[in-house]
């Protein structure tokens, strides 16, 4: 049905799993984190290449990499070719195994400009973009691209088929368009098309929450990897559970109380020691509701956690949860 499985820059092992880039998601200590629960390569925040070369503190926060991310690619976007070429060649500069262009981010802030999904409008320009890119770089180039614009308007197969024109080693192929955001099912149909079209490896992407799914985009659509977004949101382990069920075809073990909330205080101290204590605290806020999922009384929990302000206030609410629920610490 499909061509045979072609590899990922980077990565080597059989049906790999990836973790998508989200923006304020996939910081570094969450990349770590996925890492370490079995992502076989993980994608950092799109980064403004805009940012990047007008010195922005926060755009180039986010090329700093840890060397147990690898195998990590550093997705960038805009909508200038020459903006994208020179903030390209930054992210070049900050060792990581690929980079990665958004040809679909949906956010008006982005499309709404040109950048992300707004270049699914104008293929040709996408296609330019991403030959000067290659032709720019040592590292391999990837991309990242929706199905088009809106429904009537659907053109990935070309887009597909330009890009692996223009030297792209690989293209990850989010099954909604641009005007289906996050709410509708995705056409997953359309991955297996892309896979029959171009020789390039394909990237599946669109609504993997389980296991199950995983397994089903694999055999459904022919793809060469699977790429987890929102699921992995404060949920790390979805990569184990994912991989556990590809090679046993059984479910494992969720994590348990204790494993969650030691997990929860170890990426809220590291993002602290990066982001400073206000900051860290505050912004790993919005991966709460992922770490503690199941737990007994989680929602009062969070809700207890939305205060604290610092580190020392997160781990005497998660010690009195523990001793009111007899968690071991």
């Amino acid at each position: 049905m499909c061509k045979d499985s072609v590899s990922i820059p980077g990565v080597t092992r059989e049906r790999p799993l990836l973790l998508a880039p989200m923006d304020s998601i996939t910081d570094r200590p969450f990349r770590r984190l996925a890492r370490r629960y079995g992502a076989d390569m993980v994608t950092t925040e799109f980064v403004s290449v805009e940012g990047l070369i007008h010195d922005a503190p926060k755009s180039f926060s986010k090329l700093t990499l840890a060397d147990d991310e690898h195998p990590v690619a550093i997705q960038v976007f805009g909508s200038r070719i020459e903006s994208v070429v020179a903030g390209a060649r930054l992210a070049e500069g900050a060792g990581p195994d690929c980079v990665d262009l958004n040809f679909g981010c949906p956010a008006r802030k982005v499309a709404g400009k040109g950048g992300g999904a707004g270049l699914l409008r104008t293929p040709e320009k996408l296609e330019e973009m991403t030959r000067e890119v290659v032709r720019a770089l040592t590292l391999p180039v990837t991309a990242k691209v929706r199905l088009g614009w809106d429904l009537e308007s659907i053109n990935v197969l070309d887009v597909c088929r330009r890009l692996e024109r223009a030297g792209a080693r690989a293209v990850t192929v989010h099954a909604r368009t641009r005007s289906q955001t996050y709410g509708a099912v995705p056409d997953w149909s359309w991955i297996q098309r892309v896979k029959e079209a171009v020789s390039i490896p394909v990237i599946g992407n669109g609504n993997v929450q389980t296991p199950e799914d995983a397994e089903r985009m694999f055999e459904e659509t022919g793809c060469d990897a699977v790429m987890v977004g929102r699921a992995a949101t404060g949920n790390p382990w979805i990569f184990r559970e994912i991989r556990h069920y590809l090679d046993t075809g059984q479910r494992c073990a969720p994590p348990s109380p204790e494993e969650r909330i030691e997990v929860l205080l170890g990426y809220v101290r590291e993002a602290v020691r990066e982001k400073g204590e206000w900051r860290g605290v505050i912004e790993a806020r919005k991966l709460h509701r992922g770490f503690l999922r199941g737990l007994p009384g989680a929602a009062k929990l969070r809700a207890s956690l939305m205060v604290p302000t610092t580190v020392d206030e997160v781990v005497a609410r998660l010690a009195a949860y523990r001793k009111e629920r007899r968690i071991d610490g």
